[in-house]
């Protein structure tokens, strides 16, 4: 099966021009991007030399309206990080079964932080209720692991998740004296496409990790925040798992230029999702999740998924193809050109 290539519509893969919609992942630094990181001044960011990195925390920090950031390398690391500095070994954190933490991150919680993990019965657009979470939440007894954080995700699958609910859920948790922390790595996204003030969506929220290497474009690296007695803690964590870094602020850069210049743009992003779900439906043998497409993804089904997925690779056009399931994910290196070889591809592989 040819389902997974490497490249993007921008570079070269095996000789042949490439469209890649596995996941906003794939994207290239831009010129302007690469310029940024070149002349960034830099420094031992261990000992906290690196001027580029700092200003990158805080830049992030005021962004959602917290008090210090921490940069990391990756989306995963500042998930675990915040679960670590958050809970002690036999405590847990109740989240949707969803998240990525509960099913997409090697259950590091649990493997290197020896955190139990809750998981909630989400709904189809991964929320789940301040109910659940209540019921979830132990009392003081020693057969239970101890209660101690709630785990937010936003967005999810590229839902975005509804405001109202999640200040209720982290007011469920403040009244039980449980943390809060987001997964935030496509935050940017749901504030974007609600033209909120990204600080609104994780208002009273302890924690928050933002993704700079998705819908940003940036080639790696996440920020977490929170207060400062927490970031304290989320350090020492990011030294003790080997992710010291030095002369890092050559990629920081490329997150403070993702930040300046990719915010306000991934609502072409959405444009282009919503588009190309629109110009999907209606194939025969192709079902669309139109319900679900309300950022950057969408989500479609067919018994011939894995026929398509070889089809469109033959095309120059790489998906996530799974059995009868495939995400589509619009980034910043999808023009509108690609979306309308995807979908005249998709209808010729269906007519055929």
């Amino acid at each position: 099966m040819s389902v997974f290539h490497y490249g993007d519509n921008q570079h070269k893969a095996d000789g042949r021009q490439v469209i890649d919609f596995r996941s906003d992942t794939v994207t290239q630094p831009c010129p302007a991007m690469r310029e940024a990181m070149a002349t960034a001044q830099v420094g031992d960011d261990v000992y906290e030399d690196d001027m580029t990195v700092k200003a990158l925390e805080q830049d992030v920090a005021g962004l959602l309206g917290k008090q210090a950031g921490l940069y990391v390398p990756t989306g995963t690391m500042s998930n675990l990080i915040a679960v670590m500095s958050h809970c002690q070994r036999g405590e847990e954190i109740i989240l949707a079964d969803q998240y990525h933490i509960a099913i997409d991150e090697a259950s590091g919680a649990s493997v290197l932080g020896s955190v139990a993990i809750h998981p909630l019965v989400a709904d189809q657009r991964g929320a789940i209720t301040p109910e659940q979470v209540r019921n979830a939440i132990k009392p003081d007894d020693s057969h239970f692991a101890i209660s101690k954080l709630v785990g937010l995700e936003n967005t999810v699958s590229g839902c975005i998740q509804e405001q109202a609910n999640i200040d209720a859920i982290v007011q469920v948790a403040k009244e039980a004296n449980l943390q809060v922390h987001m997964d935030g790595a496509r935050l940017l996204n749901a504030a974007v496409a609600q033209a909120m003030n990204p600080a609104r969506l994780v208002q009273d929220i302890d924690s928050v990790s933002l993704c700079l290497s998705k819908g940003l474009g940036a080639p790696m690296g996440s920020v977490l925040t929170g207060d400062v007695a927490f970031i304290g803690r989320a350090r020492r964590l990011r030294k003790m798992l080997g992710a010291g870094m030095r002369q890092v602020g050559i990629v920081a850069a490329a997150g403070r230029y993702a930040l300046a210049n990719n915010v306000a743009r991934l609502a072409e992003d959405h444009r282009r999702a919503r588009g190309l779900a629109q110009g999907l439906q209606g194939i025969a043998g192709l079902q669309v999740a139109m319900e679900r497409v309300e950022t950057n993804m969408l989500f479609m089904q067919s018994d011939r998924m894995l026929e398509l997925g070889d089809y469109l690779a033959r095309n120059g056009i790489i998906v996530a193809a799974f059995a009868e399931q495939c995400r589509l994910v619009v980034h910043k290196d999808i023009d509108d050109d690609a979306i309308a070889s995807m979908q005249q591809h998709t209808r010729d592989f269906f007519a055929s």
